[in-house]
């Protein structure tokens, strides 16, 4: 159950969205993965990186079989790689 105000508005956000886009109604998105994702991203390379790089991941998985495990497998490489401009 989320626990503040932000989550839920985020929750409500993609179920509102999900429809809009025309993703199945059983899509289920991990967000704390996607904001992870963006967290690393921007924190390890640019700021504007956040967005291009959730972008680029949620397009290489659905290039893939889209699944799940494919999601994270991308995120953690991508968290990988923009994590290690930081040093």
């Amino acid at each position: 159950m989320p626990n503040d105000v932000t989550e839920l508005s985020l929750e409500a956000w993609v179920a509102e969205l999900i429809p809009a886009l025309g993703l199945p109604a059983n899509f289920d998105l991990d967000i704390a993965l996607v904001l992870d994702l963006a967290r690393d991203a921007a924190h390890g390379v640019a700021r504007p990186a956040a967005p291009l790089t959730t972008f680029l991941v949620a397009y290489a998985a659905a290039l893939g079989d889209g699944s799940a495990e494919t999601v994270r497998q991308l995120s953690a490489t991508a968290s990988r790689l923009a994590l290690a401009h930081q040093n």
